[in-house]
Formats: C-alpha cells, sequence, structure tokens
C-alpha cells in the first residue's frame, strides 16, 4: 500500500531533538518499500543530517516560512511527519494539504509536573512517540537506537588532540541551552575531580571561558610542587579544553572515541548515546521523567530528588528562580570508574 511513498519528516530544532528524529528517519526508509524520505529543519542543523544515508534529500528553512512551503510543493509529498508540533508546522501541514501525522508533545502533562507538581507523565521516551506517529504507516520500533554519521572530513585525527588525552580519555559536555541545566564551575571542579581521568571538555564558543577556568583549575607543570603529592594521590584528572574548537562533527568524532561521556541534558549526551556511549547523565532544573533521557545505551542519571521545586520548568532559566539552585548544588557524585 505505501510502495513508493514520498515522505516529509519535520523536525526544526535543536541538535538533541533532531537527532533523537533518526530512528523514525531509518525505519521509514528501510520499512516502506521504494520510500523517499526527506527532512526539513533549520539551516544550522543541516550538518546533523547531511551525511544521513537514510535521507534522499534535506530542505532548510532560512527566513521565510513561504519561500521554503513553496519548495516544498513542488515535491509533492504523500506524508508528511510532523516531529516538532508547533506553529510553523501546523501551517506547513495545512499549505501542503496532505496526509499527516503528528507526535504528542504531552504539554498538559509537563505542564502539571512542573506547575502542580502532579504526576501524569508516561514512562515513555521521546524516540517511542516520535514512532508512535507513524505506527498507522506500519512502521514498527527496531530496536536499533539512534543513528549519527560523521563525514570523513570531519573525523579527528588522534594527533590534534595533547598526547595526554589521545587514548583512554573522557569527554565531559560542559554546555547547556539554559544556566539552570548545567553545573556551576565550582560543581564542575568537583565533578571533574571525582573523574580522576584525562577530561576532554567539549561545547560551543560561548563554554569556551568557563573551560578554561576548569583546565587552568587542574593544570599540572613540570616545577609544580604539588605534581608528586597528587601523583602520590592518585590524582589523575588533567582537562584539554576543547569548547569552540571543533564543530558539531568533530565533537561527535570525539565523543565516538572517548571511555565515557559526561553531559548535562544537551544535544551531545544524544550524539554519546548513537555510538552506545556509557553515559552519566546531568540534570537540573528538568528531569528525565520528560522523556529525553540516553536512549539505548547505558546510563546512570546524576540528579537531586530531595526539593519540592523540582521540575521548576520543562526547558530552563537564567538562573535559578528560587535562589538556591539545590537542583545542581546538592547533586550527590556518588559513581566510581575503573
Amino acid at each position: 500500500m505505501n510502495k513508493g511513498k514520498k515522505v516529509l519528516i519535520i523536525r526544526f530544532s535543536s541538535i538533541g531533538d533532531i537527532v533523537l528524529t533518526t530512528p523514525v528517519i531509518r525505519a521509514l526508509k528501510v520499512q516502506l518499500e521504494d520510500a523517499e524520505v526527506h527532512f526539513c529543519t533549520k539551516k544550522q542543523y543541516a550538518g546533523i543530517l547531511q551525511s544521513n544515508p537514510y535521507l534522499d534529500k534535506v530542505h532548510l528553512l532560512n527566513d521565510s516560512l513561504n519561500e521554503l512551503i513553496k519548495v516544498l510543493k513542488n515535491e509533492h509529498f504523500d506524508y508528511v511527519i510532523d516531529l516538532h508540533n508547533n506553529l510553523r508546522t501546523r501551517i506547513i501541514k495545512f499549505r501542503l494539504g496532505v496526509q499527516s501525522f503528528s507526535y504528542d508533545k504531552l504539554n498538559k502533562e509537563k505542564w502539571l509536573k512542573v506547575n502542580l507538581k502532579i504526576d501524569q507523565l508516561p514512562n515513555v521516551h521521546i524516540v517511542d512517540r516520535y514512532l508512535e506517529a507513524v505506527r498507522k504507516l506500519g512502521i514498527k520500533k527496531d530496536q536499533l537506537g539512534l543513528d549519527y554519521f560523521i563525514p570523513e572530513k570531519d573525523e579527528v585525527p588522534t594527533e590534534w588532540l595533547p598526547a595526554t588525552h589521545q587514548k583512554d580519555y573522557t569527554v565531559y559536555a560542559i554546555g547547556a541551552q539554559h544556566s539552570t541545566k548545567r553545573l556551576t564551575l565550582e560543581r564542575m571542579i568537583t565533578l571533574c575531580d571525582n573523574i580522576n581521568k584525562p577530561i576532554i571538555l567539549l561545547g560551543g564558543k560561548e563554554d569556551a571561558a568557563m573551560g578554561d577556568q576548569l583546565q587552568a583549575f587542574f593544570k599540572r607543570t613540570s616545577t609544580d610542587a604539588l605534581a608528586s603529592g597528587l601523583e602520590k594521590m592518585n590524582k589523575k584528572t588533567l582537562i584539554y579544553n576543547a569548547c569552540g574548537k571543533f564543530n558539531l562533527n568533530q565533537s561527535a568524532s570525539v565523543v565516538k572515541n572517548a571511555q565515557y561521556v559526561f553531559s548535562h541534558d544537551t544535544g551531545l549526551m544524544h550524539i554519546a548515546a548513537a555510538f552506545k556511549k556509557e553515559i552519566y547523565s546531568i540534570w537540573g532544573n528538568t528531569i528525565p521523567m520528560f522523556g529525553m533521557y540516553p536512549y539505548k545505551t547505558k546510563f546512570t542519571v546524576l540528579e537531586n530528588n530531595h526539593i519540592e521545586c523540582r521540575p521548576c520548568s520543562k526547558i530552563g532559566y537564567n538562573k535559578c528562580p528560587k535562589g538556591h539552585f539545590k537542583c545542581m548544588n546538592d547533586i550527590t557524585f556518588d559513581f566510581w570508574l575503573p
């Protein structure tokens, strides 16, 4: 029935959310006979999808929604799969006028949890909610997890990294879209000390200054009077700040070769899950129960479940609304890495 169908998937942002759509992309391409699968996203996220072999074409939103819709109309799609479900995607679906399927954002359930602390959230990962949107097309979950494909030009050679970090290193993705989803510098220092391994910090240019402070704190030199004492105490934390030094695909390459990955609730966490890394997932004002925890990989959640004000938002804030930031400041870093 669905042979030779042309399908458009829409997800405009952001990094992690787009990576989380990859099981849907793969399932549509593999399970619909002769399907032609297109994807529509914002221009700045094109690199996430450019090497995905399950996609036939990527359409990019620049400044004009009308121009994008004109391009999409010319493709004559059979189905639209809306994995964003906002005003712009509803306009696109209306203007294209073809059969469409959308995922459930659980806005009511999230509002109840955030504002009234009433828990009606289903124990369902967002990937499975994405897949539910295409169930009527006969699509089934294939259990293969997430995908991330790195262009050959973006594979980071080992020699680009310091000699101290060319093997057996841990990645710590220090960025986050909102401050309340990110540890403070003092807590980052405590975490890195507990990791006790060579650590590569990853993030954007906006995270570089924080990374420099972390790197400086753990810096050792041959003249450091404490160096021998640190060795006797088995202190092995050594920081390389790569924030802002690599593009997203290059950062993904560094993640792919890491032993362990520590990450706030951010896009690199999901990229790490695509490579089946062991992840230590750090949560502040948001909660894994929203359905965005690492998918189909081994992971440990680091969070503070002993405060009543959490979650205070389904997204995040620039600072703690209560002023105490206990969701991050009181996390116990209860782990040991062999």
